[in-house]
Formats: C-alpha cells, structure tokens, sequence
C-alpha cells in the first residue's frame, strides 16, 4: 500500500467543472487564514503531482493552493492528450478562477505558471486581467528552445483538417530535460501520469495561445510579475524570455534566476533556495496588492508608493549574487 508524502497528506483531492461540463480532476490545500489564494498551472507533459512540495510550502505561508489537472492531462483519463481549441482551455482556466473565489471569497488571487503552463497563465491573464493580484512565471514556456520537427509540425497542422486528434509524440522524451537529480529524473521516467503524446488540437491551441501572448506584450500587465529562470534550462529560451519580460509593462517586474539548475526548479537537490525566493514573491505580491487597494482613492502620497519597480537576482548554489 502506497504511503502518502507530508504534501499528499494536507491536499485534498477534488474535481472541478470544466467549462464543457466535465469534471476535472484537482489539488486543493487550505491555508486558515488565507490571506490570499493561487491558482497554480502545470505544464504540458507534467500535472500537479510534480509540483506538490511548493504548494504546500506556499500554503503554509498563508495562501490556499488549487492545482487542476488540465484536460486531458494527469489524472483527467477522458481524451487523453486532447483539447478541442485553447479558447477551451482557457474557459477552464477561468472556470478554476471562479472556483478559487468562491472558496476563498473576498481575498486576492494569484496566478502562477510553470513550464507550458506559465504560456496558459498568462494568456488567461489577457481575458480577465482585474481579477488577478500577480502573475508567477516559472521556467514559462514562451519561447521554446525544443521544439517539433519540422515534419511533425506539416502533420499537425495537415491534423486541422483531416484528424485533430491524431496523437503527435511531445519532444520532451528525456527526463534530463528537466532536472540533473537522478531521483527525479526517475521520478519522471516512472510517471504512469506523464503525458507523452498530444493530439493535432492540443498542439495547435498551444500556437494559438502564443499568438495570445504576443498580444499581451502590448498593453502589458497592470500586475506585478515575476519570472523565474533555471540557468542551466535546455528546454526554452531564457534570454527570448528575459527579453520579452522586460519590455513587458508591469507595475512590478521581479526575475530571478538559478544559474545551476535545470528546467524543473522544484526538482533540484536542494529546492530550499526556490521555495524561499517563491515565497518571499508572494508575500510581497500579496502586500502589494493591499498597498494598492489601500492607494486606489487615498492620497496622492500613499498613491505614490504604487510605482513601477524593476529587480533582477542571479541566485547559485552558493546564494546570492
């Protein structure tokens, strides 16, 4: 009989109504008080069991953690691998927003993306951009650095017209893409959860939703955002993606990067110097937020201290640069 981790243990697991009507499968960690909650996106072959450590950690920070299984992804087995368009995905996305606020009413939400799903975060973002305190982008997957063949990408788009649920093999086979830690890299290699294959639809929402975020790089964020970067990353492009993060306008734009860790900053042998930075994000995050509420009508001196701030750190295993 399988033991559960001390995150399994504080997670309840619960379903939430896609925006079809099915249900989809989700980790939930109360935090009592809240003093703000978040809606953590995972990425495109992961699902929220690899991201367990750092939900309880930011739950134990004070905020409530809901992670969905996206459609199709993790434990959801209906159409395995399959969306019917990213407009879908994203009235889940919102559908999960819904959710949040109506089981932590009355308290900021903030949303985070890690890997592919740092790209659905942020294009999530663009449809509902008052409802949300912060945007988290870790290791997003913006611009990629693999990516499919070009024969691969002839088949999927040919799949719009002749089978959009033909199953294309997501490039992202070896486990050392995502981390150096052999544990982990067993871990992945183990995963009966794992997403391996997606269909023609997935693959092409997901060129949609960056044409989305393209778009947001216009108006920008009325948001403080973070990025997070692994300096060792071999699956996206970390200077395409520092680049477009800071011609972003935001009113708060933090990044901060690990020089000698891998795409999955959770599964680094000590993770500890992530969850701190995380942590001390979102407690900052969630000050901001007040801060703001509290400038929004008050006086042009407490409105003043809402101004754009700009910060990068280079964090190694040594600490801070």
């Amino acid at each position: 009989m399988a033991v559960a981790t001390p995150h399994q243990q504080n997670c309840e697991s619960i379903t939430l109504p896609g925006a079809d009507g099915s249900s989809l499968f989700a980790r939930w960690w109360r935090a009592e008080p809240a003093i703000g909650s978040v809606l953590y996106l995972h990425g495109i072959q992961s699902h929220g069991g690899w991201y367990e450590a750092s939900a309880e950690r930011i739950a134990r920070s004070g905020f409530a953690v809901l992670m969905p299984d996206r459609r199709g992804s993790g434990r959801n087995t209906q159409d395995r691998g399959h969306t019917p368009s990213a407009s879908r995905l994203l009235d889940d996305v919102i559908g999960h927003v819904d959710a949040l606020a109506a089981r932590v009413p009355d308290r900021p939400i903030h949303l985070l993306g890690v890997s592919w799903g740092g790209k659905l975060a942020l294009a999530a973002y663009r449809r509902i951009p008052e409802r949300i305190a912060s945007l988290t982008l870790i290791t997003p997957g913006l611009f990629p650095s693999v990516d499919l063949t070009i024969a691969q990408k002839v088949r999927v788009v040919l799949g719009r017209l002749f089978g959009r649920r033909v199953r294309h093999k997501i490039p992202l086979s070896d486990p050392a893409l995502f981390t150096s830690n052999p544990l982990r890299r067993d871990f992945i290699a183990s995963d009966p959860h794992r997403l391996t294959h997606a269909s023609a639809s997935l693959l092409l929402a997901s060129r949609r939703l960056d044409l989305d975020v393209r778009r947001a790089a216009r108006p920008g964020v009325a948001c403080p955002i973070h990025l997070f970067l692994a300096g060792r990353d071999r699956i996206i492009d970390n200077r395409a993606t520092r680049q477009f993060v800071y011609d972003l306008p935001a009113p708060e734009r933090f990044i901060t990067a690990f020089s000698d860790a891998d795409h999955s900053l959770e599964f680094q042998a000590d993770p500890e110097p992530y969850f701190e930075a995380l942590i001390a994000w979102l407690t900052r995050a969630q000050a901001h937020t007040s801060v703001k509420n509290d400038a929004d009508g008050a006086s042009p001196a407490l409105a003043a201290t809402v101004r754009p701030v700009e910060t990068e750190q280079l964090i190694s295993s040594g600490g801070r640069e």
